[in-house]
C-alpha cells in the first residue's frame, strides 16, 4: 500500500492532532512557559538569577525540573528518557537523544561525552523509536583547538595529540553508528570553526556512507555560502562514490555571527535578509529531493512553509512518505503542530530530545529560550495554537 497522501490533506492548524498527546495539565504548563519566554525582560533577568540560585545551592531545581525542563527535556539519563521516547513512539514520532551538557572543555569531559554518545547509539540500535544519534563537535574537543585548525595555524606537538584524540572520538562514534545501522547527525557550530568540522564530516561520510547515508553533516542556510557548500559536497560525494548525509537548518548563531564580523572587520557570513535565508533553505530541500537516491535529508526546521513545501513536493514526485532518505525534525516541546500532523500523515519525523542533569543542561535551555525570543513570531505562534486547543477542549466538554 502506497504511503502517498492526496494533495492538500496536511494541515499544521489541526491542534487536536498537534496536542493529542498532551493532558490539560501539560497544555496549561506549556501555555505559561511560552507566555514567560515571550517576555524578553523575563529571559534577561531570569537567566542570571537562575544561574546564581543554582550556583549557591538555592532549592530551585525542583521548580525548574517541573517547568522549563519538563517541557524541553526528556530526562536526566537515557533510561530516564524511556517514558518520553515511548510516548512519542506511540504517535509515530521518533526520538533523537541529544546529550545537552555544555560549557566543559577538559579531556576527561570530552571522553565522557564520547562515551555518553556511544550509549545513545547502543540505545538506538535496540529501539526502532530512536532513528538518529547526534553529537556537537565541541563536545569532543576544545573550541580553541577547532579555531586554530580552522585558521590554518600550526599546532604544537601537544595540540596535534589533542586534535588526534578529538578525531578519534568522532571516528569512534561514526563507526559505532555504521556498525549499529544508526544514522548520526553532526551538529553545526560557529562559522569560524565550521570549515574544519565540514572537513571531518566529509571524511566520516567517505568512510561510512558507502552503502547508505549514516553520517549527516549540518548546513546552516542562514549563511549565504551554504547552499553552494551543499552542492559542492554532493558533487564530491558522487565523484568519490558515497552517499551525502545532509541536515538542513536555518541556523542558531545569527547575532553572534554578525557582531563578530563587525568586531573583526570581515563581511558577515549571514544572509542579508530572512527572505534570502528562506529561498536558500527551500532551494536546498528541492536540490536534495532532485537527488534523493544519493542524499539522505534531515529537514530540521520549525518553519511551516518549508515543511509544507517538502511534504507537498514528496507527494508531487511520488516519493513514499516512509522513504528512509527523508526525515523531518523539530525540538522537543516546540512546533508540535508540525511534528504530530506530519506523523499523522505517515511522514518520517523525529524530535530532538535534550537530556542531562538539570543544572548541567541549564545553559542549553537558556540558549533555546533566548533563541525563541529572537525568532520572529515563533513564540506567538506556539501560544496561539495552545490557546486554540484550550478553547477546542473547553467546547468539546460542553
Amino acid at each position: 500500500m502506497s504511503n502517498i497522501a492526496a494533495p492538500g490533506k496536511l494541515s499544521f492548524d489541526n491542534t487536536e492532532i498537534a496536542f493529542k498527546s498532551k493532558s490539560d495539565k501539560d497544555l496549561e504548563r506549556a501555555y505559561w512557559l511560552f507566555k514567560m519566554v515571550a517576555s524578553n525582560t523575563l529571559i534577561k533577568i531570569g537567566t542570571p538569577l537562575t544561574n546564581f540560585s543554582l550556583n549557591i545551592g538555592l532549592p530551585i531545581q525542583g521548580i525548574i525540573r517541573n517547568t522549563i525542563y519538563k517541557q524541553f527535556c526528556g530526562g536526566e539519563t537515557i533510561a530516564g528518557c524511556a517514558p518520553a521516547i515511548a510516548h512519542l513512539g506511540q504517535n509515530n514520532v521518533g526520538t533523537i537523544l541529544d546529550y545537552s551538557v555544555e560549557g566543559e572543555d577538559t579531556e576527561a569531559v570530552f571522553d565522557y561525552t564520547c562515551q555518553e554518545v556511544l550509549r545513545t547509539v547502543a540505545a538506538a540500535k535496540n529501539n526502532p523509536n530512536i532513528p538518529f544519534s547526534v553529537f556537537k563537535p565541541t563536545g569532543l574537543g576544545r573550541f580553541e583547538l577547532f579555531e586554530k585548525v580552522n585558521a590554518k595555524k600550526e599546532l604544537s606537538d601537544v595540540e596535534q595529540v589533542e586534535y588526534q584524540k578529538m578525531w578519534d572520538r568522532t571516528n569512534r562514534i561514526c563507526k559505532a553508528c555504521y556498525e549499529a545501522d544508526v544514522k548520526v547527525l553532526v551538529d553545526a557550530e560557529h562559522s569560524w570553526i565550521q570549515d574544519v568540522i565540514d572537513d571531518i564530516a566529509r571524511e566520516m561520510m567517505e568512510l561510512y556512507n558507502k552503502e547508505k547515508p549514516i553520517v549527516y553533516n549540518t548546513y546552516q542556510l542562514y549563511r549565504h555560502d551554504k547552499l553552494a557548500s551543499l552542492k559542492a559536497d554532493f558533487a564530491y560525494a558522487r565523484t568519490q562514490g558515497f552517499f551525502l548525509g545532509a541536515k538542513t537548518v536555518r541556523g542558531a548563531y545569527m547575532e553572534i555571527e554578525r557582531d563578530r564580523a563587525i568586531e573583526k572587520g570581515y563581511p558577515s557570513p549571514i544572509q542579508p535578509t530572512k527572505e534570502a535565508s528562506d529561498v536558500d533553505y527551500n532551494d536546498a530541500l528541492l536540490f536534495c529531493l532532485d537527488n534523493t537516491e544519493h542524499i539522505g535529508l534531515m529537514a530540521g526546521t520549525h518553519n511551516e512553509e518549508s515543511s509544507l513545501l517538502l511534504a507537498e513536493e514528496m507527494n508531487k514526485r511520488g516519493i513514499d512518505h516512509k522513504n528512509q532518505h527523508i526525515y523531518f525534525a523539530q525540538l522537543l516541546g516546540m512546533s508540535d503542530n508540525l511534528t504530530f500532523n506530519l506523523a499523522a500523515e505517515g511522514y518520517n519525523v523525529a524530535k530532538y530530545m535534550p537530556y542531562g542533569p538539570v543544572k548541567a543542561v541549564m545553559p542549553y535551555l537558556f540558549r533555546r529560550a533566548q533563541e525563541n525570543t529572537s525568532v520572529g513570531g515563533q513564540t506567538g505562534r506556539e501560544l496561539s495554537l495552545i490557546i486554540k486547543e484550550k478553547k477546542r477542549r473547553k467546547q468539546a466538554k460542553r
